[in-house]
């Protein structure tokens, strides 16, 4: 009796192997059966009906299951190895679950019971063979790089320097530092041999954290600004604080006691942000001063510099730069009503959630419009305001854009037109105002847009700035049903060309494209080429026949199954079942019933974080995402049973007064991991005089979005922007990690990464302060949407004395 025990024992574990193995199996098989019905790979079958084979003779004690699971774990690390090469991220997903088992299985207390003949001895051997052979795939992948391009910078200086608008090297004096975006300080005192030595010098908190009753997306992507010798924060609850630049120490706090315009809460708001507040210093045209009216050179002497605050409940607001109060002189105290001539809107539904522009006489400011809800949404007017006075100079509004003088009080604006939600920039000496357009709702449908919208839709539109008028616009989006909005501050610079130095726009783009424009002209510096797109959009919509393609872009390439992946077998079958299902041809697939895959995602590949770029050095430095989203169109008449809107990004957007609603979502599998390869986020650098790539490195870990808190190195998307330095230095704090990290533009090496408390979804900057030492600033306050850890701090760092 005692033998015949210890035998059962001896054969529980296999016996037990075996039923994992089945199940196993069978889950393969069925998920095979489906896969292959819509066209999928044929692999996921056929290694389910091996597992599940071992596993039934497992269960029959039989020798011949080491034999056949064998032959599964070769088959599989052959099969793996043709379609991903050796990628170790693709690579050892795929066989990391049967390369445990068959270790497993060679294990005494395993192999032992299977082991009465000789055959099942050979069994063994075959295994461990298979064991060895994809051990050894999965250890040579860990040393070939993908997808990477390793290179170097040599110069460190070219014969052309940068013609922005001057100010003090230590100031940081608008949103992209200068009004022409590009984000390059020229402090030099923190460089590549000592960005290591960088530790916090003060961290302040802003007292401003979201409450259950904000609105899913309430985000901390804030840039402030340093000039006035102050730090100047915006709050996502639109207050404006000041702080000494050393010490972190609040000198004034201004909060515009936001209204909720007859709302309970904000739950029904689709954002709540603030990225920053504009600046203006009189002094700074001290010459022109004898030309204003008594009454404005009363009001500039009152408040001679002031921020322009732009508020969730659809405000403008001038404050006194120095004391916080409001400039009494500036349109109706203080403040003018953003909503005048707009028409009505649902709460949240149109506001400013970035800087306006300001000029030496204007103060320029586009507005945000909620995405999809209606075709029935605000005008995307942009108007221009007296810097001094308030008083409205023009108003340029997409959908009637030559009748820019101001607007009759007893009119409105044109419903529904293309709106400007990012920030602008400036060329004062060329007299225009560039804006990087977004489109006509909805995105996802277009067949009653006007022309006018379909003119000045996805593309950046220059305005002279005396008048408002149409100086000459540029579309890189035809008939946008992707959501292809310019996002990105467009980027002044003097580029160095064949042909001399040209005054360069540079618009970073979703698609990937960034487009390189003369700014006088609008014409292409860098040749765009009109490439054919896929076609086939619903009833009553259209598609444009070809789409624009920059020569110089970070564009994806096309998907494919084999590009599906997963932590397991299991998800990866998902996955592919998923993205066979799916109508995807590519870039540009049009949204369907079916349900469209769109690559890039929404999100883009560069989104309102944009682009930096040195303009001594002639190079550009970027971070490029890679997400896939998937857009489904429903029938208005479904709409109402669909799952409810809970974001931009979640349930049925409504689309009411289209034929068709949308489900978007992003491409994720059903445990919630992205059901497309890594890497997804990158940095790279440009070399600008050749338009050429010099070097992209995946960036980010995934160690604040896994169950398990491992700093992988798996490459993940960043939202926000960089900045760069005289010294050779770039910055970025966007990535889903929480790390603010100092990169070596020469090739692209991490050389600093400071851990934050919060995710830092914003663009950092760096000046001077009155000690004379060099900070890096960075907002770390989260953001709703992308799940990052949320809170409302303000950390300054400098180097360790």
């Amino acid at each position: 009796m005692s033998t015949q025990g210890a035998s059962n024992r001896s054969r529980l574990l296999p016996s037990l192997l075996g039923v994992v193995l089945l199940l196993m199996g069978l889950a393969l098989v069925a998920g095979g059966i489906k896969l292959a019905t819509v066209g999928g790979s044929l692999y996921y079958l056929i290694a389910g009906v091996g597992i599940a084979l071992t596993g039934i003779l497992l269960l029959l004690g039989k020798p011949a299951a080491l034999w056949l699971y064998a032959l599964v774990l070769f088959a599989s690390t052959v099969w793996s190895l043709v379609e991903v090469g050796l990628d170790w991220w693709r690579l050892v997903p795929r066989l990391a679950l049967w390369f445990v088992l068959g270790i497993v299985m060679l294990l005494p207390w395993f192999r032992r019971p299977l082991q009465n003949s000789e055959a099942a001895g050979k069994g063994t051997g075959a295994l461990g063979v298979a064991v060895v052979v994809a051990g050894l795939a999965a250890l040579a992948s860990q040393f070939v790089e993908h997808r990477e391009i390793n290179g170097t910078l040599e110069r460190t200086s070219t014969d052309v320097t940068s013609n922005a608008p001057a100010q003090p090297d230590g100031d940081w004096q608008h949103y992209g530092r200068t009004p022409f975006g590009d984000k390059y300080s020229p402090l030099k005192e923190i460089t590549p041999e000592n960005v290591h030595k960088l530790v916090p010098a003060w961290t302040f908190r802003t007292g401003d954290i979201p409450t259950e009753n904000d609105p899913g997306e309430t985000t901390a992507e804030n840039t402030p600004l340093k000039v006035n010798g102050m730090l100047y924060v915006c709050t996502p609850h639109s207050q404006v604080i000041a702080l000494d630049p050393d010490t972190g120490k609040e000198i004034w706090r201004f909060d515009p006691k936001l209204s909720t315009q007859n709302a309970d809460n904000f739950k029904g708001w689709a954002h709540m942000t603030c990225r920053g507040v504009a600046y203006h210093d009189q002094a700074a045209y001290a010459e022109t001063s004898a030309e204003q009216s008594p009454s404005t050179a009363a009001d500039a002497n009152a408040c001679p510099r002031r921020l322009f605050l732009p508020t969730a409940d659809t405000r403008l607001i001038a404050l006194n730069a120095d004391t916080g109060k409001v400039c009494e002189g500036f349109g109706n105290k203080g403040q003018i009503d953003l909503t005048t001539n707009i028409g009505t809107f649902a709460a949240g539904g149109y506001y400013s959630t970035s800087p306006p522009a300001v000029t030496k006489d204007l103060v320029i400011i586009g507005g945000h419009v909620t995405d999809n809800v209606s075709t029935d949404e605000p005008s995307g007017v942009v108007r221009a305001y007296d810097v001094h006075d308030g008083h409205l100079v023009w108003n340029w509004d997409p959908g009637k854009p030559d009748a820019t003088e101001p607007i009759a009080a007893d009119e409105f604006y044109t419903r529904n037109s293309p709106n400007m939600w990012s920030v602008a920039s400036v060329d004062e000496q060329l007299g225009m105002v560039y804006l990087p357009m977004g489109n006509q709702m909805p995105d996802q449908w277009g067949g009653n847009r006007t022309p006018e919208s379909e003119k000045y839709s996805a593309g950046v539109t220059a305005l002279d700035l005396a008048t408002g008028k149409v100086r000459w616009t540029h579309q890189f989006t035809h008939h946008d049903l992707w959501d292809m909005d310019v996002g990105g501050q467009p980027t002044l610079m003097d580029l160095k060309t064949a042909d001399g130095i040209k005054p360069a726009l540079l618009a970073s783009t979703k698609q990937g494209s960034i487009y390189v424009l003369d700014r006088r002209t609008g014409e292409a510096i860098v040749p765009i080429e009109e490439r054919p797109v896929p076609q086939g959009a619903v009833e009553g919509d259209h598609t444009s026949p070809t789409q624009a393609f920059s020569d110089l872009n970070f564009s994806p390439t096309t998907l494919k199954e084999s590009d599906m992946w997963g932590v397991s077998p299991f998800d990866q079958m998902l996955c592919r079942i998923q993205f066979k299902s799916l109508r995807y041809e590519g870039m540009f697939t049009p949204p369907s019933l079916q349900g469209s895959l769109v690559f890039p995602g929404n999100f883009g590949v560069f989104d309102w974080g944009g682009i930096s770029v040195d303009p001594v050095r002639q190079v550009l430095f970027a971070n490029p995402d890679y997400m896939a989203f998937v857009s489904q169109l429903v029938p208005s008449e479904d709409v109402a049973g669909g799952p409810a809107r809970k974001s931009e990004t979640e349930g049925v957007q409504p689309n009411k007064g289209a034929p068709y609603g949308v489900i978007m979502s992003p491409f994720l599998s059903p445990i919630g991991l992205p059901c497309q390869a890594p890497a997804w986020g990158y940095v790279a650098a440009v070399d600008l005089t050749t338009h050429k790539v010099i070097w992209q490195h995946k960036n980010g870990t995934v160690r604040d979005n896994s169950p398990l808190p491992l700093a992988l190195p798996m490459g993940v998307p960043s939202l926000g922007g960089s900045f760069m330095t005289a010294s050779g230095l770039a910055f970025l704090s966007g990535t889903l990690d929480q790390y603010l990290r100092a990169y070596d533009v020469r090739d692209g090496k991490v050389l600093w990464e400071g851990r934050l408390p919060a995710g830092a979804q914003t663009t950092p900057m760096t000046y001077q302060g009155k000690d004379g030492k060099q900070y890096v600033l960075v907002m770390a306050g989260g953001h709703g949407s992308l799940g990052t850890k949320q809170g409302d701090y303000v950390i300054a760092y400098k180097l360790a004395d």
